[in-house]
């Protein structure tokens, strides 16, 4: 299976902030079959961060860059 590329991930990060604010204005949003509606705000902000983290790890390159603290013992 071919992994997700780029722009199918600002595909789905675009709908899911869309459907925030959708959602934040009191309207009810479809992705697909899925229909959100306030009471889902949560899902849909999890979902945003996940597409956002994707977006970002597939621009760097699928780079992944940790900071850490070196202790000196």
């Amino acid at each position: 299976m071919a992994g997700i590329t780029l722009d199918q991930a600002q595909a789905q990060l675009d709908a899911y902030l869309a459907a925030s604010t959708a959602v934040a204005n009191g309207q009810s949003y479809q992705i697909g079959t899925r229909a959100f509606r306030r009471a889902d705000l949560k899902e849909i902000l999890v979902s945003i961060k996940f597409w956002d983290g994707k977006v970002a790890e597939l621009t760097a390159g699928g780079i992944r860059v940790r900071r850490g603290i070196v202790v000196d013992r």
